[in-house]
């Protein structure tokens, strides 16, 4: 199991890093007590909290505000949200989720995705932008994961960049969703995964590796329903 043992070291780059947010960003965190059944939950929230505590004030408040959620206290949240399965991270009201801890290399897109989300710096092309903005059809993205692959974030944030154009310009009909295999392998067996990362869209496997952003917005286009 991945385990958080950040050092000194680590925490100060992860406050440099965050001294980029501008805007407020919510993180929900739906974890439960339950260690047995969730061996990564009580890491996951150790680390949300890390991430929160090392973020800079904006005002008298952190910029990220840290919402914890746990499965027998409320259940009212978890069934308003579709929670199924824990830990899940839920940022921009469901528009991006991850499905497991952000661990390892993951991180980087984690915490890179939190910052775009208050600096409105997405990083996408206009063409991209306006094709979002346009779609009719309802997309969920889903981005398999391990810690240790070093493509991962790439693909991770690259959309997850397209969840959040699709809910500022569009009418948010595009969801993404970080599943992290080991924590999940019904999913991964599902798929047939056997190398990360691997992109599907709408249960169809497009993509096995990091696609380009014109690739990736192909197949949306191609399988939005």
């Amino acid at each position: 199991m991945f385990r958080v043992n950040l050092t000194e070291s680590d925490i100060e780059a992860l406050k440099e890093a965050l001294k980029e947010i501008k805007n407020l960003v919510t993180i929900k965190l739906f974890t439960s007590s339950d260690r047995i059944n969730c061996f990564t939950c009580s890491e996951t929230e150790k680390l949300m909290r890390i991430i929160r505590d090392s973020s800079p004030m904006i005002g008298n408040k952190r910029a990220i505000d840290l919402e914890i959620f746990e499965m027998s206290r409320d259940s009212d949240v978890f069934k308003k949200y579709e929670i199924e399965r824990v830990p899940t991270i839920v940022l921009l009201d469901s528009s991006i989720t991850y499905l497991g801890m952000p661990a390892g290399e993951e991180i980087k897109a984690f915490i890179e995705t939190i910052i775009r989300l208050s600096t409105n710096d997405h990083g996408l092309s206009t063409t991209t932008i306006k094709e979002l903005a346009r779609l009719d059809g309802r997309v969920k993205i889903e981005v398999i994961v391990t810690p240790l692959c070093p493509y991962c974030p790439y693909a991770a944030l690259l959309a997850n960049m397209f969840a959040y154009a699709s809910k500022v310009y569009g009418n948010g009909n595009v969801r993404s969703v970080i599943i992290e295999a080991f924590e999940n392998p019904d999913i991964a067996d599902k798929y047939a995964v056997s190398t990360v990362p691997t992109i599907t869209v709408n249960g169809r496997v497009v993509f096995v590796g990091l696609p380009y952003e014109v690739q990736l917005l192909d197949a949306i286009k191609k399988l939005a329903i």
